[in-house]
């Protein structure tokens, strides 16, 4: 299984909304609350080439972007090979 990795905030719909994406497809994910842990919004700034907004999800090290890129990602077929299912 690949890692992934997804920087939130409290009380962010988008992060949410991801966050269930990846639970119903059964995978687990290492969650980074930015408010929580300060020292990792610089980190995700870092790996996300500058964007600010979360969350910012990466499989393998690789940013794939925020919630609705990975919900195009899942309506695209694309999202289930990243995630090791198919």
């Amino acid at each position: 299984m690949p890692k992934i990795e997804i920087y939130t905030s409290p009380f962010c719909g988008y992060c949410s909304r991801a966050k269930r994406l990846l639970t119903s497809k059964g995978v687990e994910f290492q969650e980074y609350d930015i408010m929580e842990e300060p020292t990792r919004r610089r980190e995700m700034l870092q790996r996300a080439n500058g964007r600010t907004s979360v969350p910012q999800i990466f499989i393998d090290g690789q940013g794939v972007g925020g919630s609705d890129d990975i919900h195009a990602l899942d309506r695209e077929g694309k999202l289930d090979p990243m995630l090791g299912l198919a």
